[in-house]
């Protein structure tokens, strides 16, 4: 069976070759990838085409351009926050540069790093970002651009990823003490733009949109979901869930929709209304869920249905124009990385290396349940027909064998 994948036009600029995974989420931001001949199943022994150990804790995902894989780190408790290049074909470290040393990194979640957000590639430059430890151009040679430091309390630890429009690399930084989302100069880091407003802590990462042929910046924020104008900041619409907080799930949009996570403690799930402007907190919400609605996991969309995953394991179908469940089922285990479909299958990876495969549709089947040793918060990314899975410990190629 074919499996029709159904997005909003993406105002996405050309990163890199189509088949690359060049950010958080892959090309188009929303956990889509175009490889074929991926691997169903794996474990130790079994399709994967190397392993290569890692240095200190990080949480971001792995970005891919040609031959290059990208990641951060942090190394003795946060002091030294570095970037990670390896060779995608033989697994081999190629850089792990020192980009920021800081005096007092502060506290972390235990569930979060001080090496979070997933850098962006684009051409021969690296996006990297450490929340108010500072941001980093770099050169896929190993180089540095420029540094710069955006001042915010990000409390739990650095969360959301950056994005790029044109010229204008798009970050938010929503702290216990001030709320924003800023615009630098991709080319020198110089500030461009920023929209400040009220709420309150959140680790979300931009979504670009196209509305109508305008480019929107949407951002899930603590206690408001916001539309911005990317070049300019100017804001276009806002949506108030009042109390919500600490939100991570980065929206996703199809049909017209963008759907965002109210956050903690109790979150909702809400299709909003991208037509509209100003504030459409009474007039914006299409549909919305509380059962089975995210607090971390980011939503995916696959044909017409839109699939959520629960911290505690639970995952949920539903009819992404109407909300209508299609089925909710209990999968296991903890989660915090997004999935992704490729190749005609959803994967789901939970905290603990398992990653369960099902097939997309009205109902659940499931194809496989794979393991592999160590925490595994990071999201998988694909590309040159292998999935890459980052642990604590380690990054794994995995690929079918007659492939190798």
């Amino acid at each position: 069976m074919v499996y029709r994948v159904t997005l909003l036009c993406l105002a996405i600029p050309a990163l890199t070759r189509a088949a690359d995974w060049p950010q958080f989420r892959g090309p188009t931001q929303q956990g889509i990838s175009t490889e074929r001949n991926l691997p169903l199943t794996w474990g130790e022994r079994e399709n994967i085409a190397w392993k290569t150990e890692l240095p200190g804790l990080g949480w971001s995902s792995p970005s891919i351009a040609g031959t290059q894989i990208w990641l951060t780190t942090a190394l003795e408790d946060g002091h030294s926050l570095r970037a990670l290049c390896v060779d995608r074909d033989s697994g081999r470290l190629i850089h792990d540069m020192e980009v920021f040393q800081k005096e007092n990194p502060g506290s972390i979640h235990r569930k979060n790093s001080h090496a979070s957000p997933t850098p962006l590639i684009e051409g021969e430059r690296v996006y990297v970002h450490y929340g108010r430890h500072g941001t980093a151009c770099l050169t896929t040679a190993g180089d540095v651009v420029w540094t710069t430091q955006l001042e915010y309390n990000h409390r739990h630890g650095p969360g959301g990823s950056p994005v790029v429009f044109e010229d204008v690399l798009i970050i938010n930084c929503d702290g216990t003490d001030q709320q924003f989302t800023v615009g630098l100069d991709k080319r020198t880091g110089k500030e461009v733009w920023r929209s400040t407003r009220e709420g309150s802590m959140a680790y979300s990462t931009p979504l670009l949109v196209n509305v109508n042929g305008q480019v929107q910046a949407v951002c899930c924020c603590g206690e408001w979901a916001v539309g911005y104008e990317p070049a300019t900041g100017k804001e276009l619409w806002r949506f108030r869930y009042p109390r919500g907080y600490s939100n991570v799930p980065r929206p996703a949009a199809a049909f017209g929709l963008t759907f965002v996570s109210s956050g903690y403690d109790t979150p909702t799930l809400y299709a909003l209304k991208l037509d509209q402007t100003g504030d459409m907190t009474e007039t914006g919400v299409a549909w919305k869920v509380t059962k089975g609605a995210p607090r971390n996991v980011s939503p995916l969309i696959v044909g017409d249905e839109i699939y959520l995953m629960t911290d505690n394991g639970v995952a949920t179908c539903l009819d992404a124009k109407t909300g209508e469940q299609h089925w909710q089922e209990r999968v296991g285990g903890d989660y915090s990385a997004s999935p992704i479909f490729g190749d005609g299958r959803i994967y789901f990876l939970n905290e603990t290396g398992k990653t369960t495969v099902i097939a997309p549709g009205k109902t659940y089947e499931v194809l496989a349940e794979n393991e592999l040793p160590g925490r595994t918060l990071a999201s998988l990314a694909t590309a040159d027909g292998a999935i890459f899975l980052r642990t604590d410990e380690a990054l794994y190629r995995i690929q079918n064998a007659r492939t190798k």
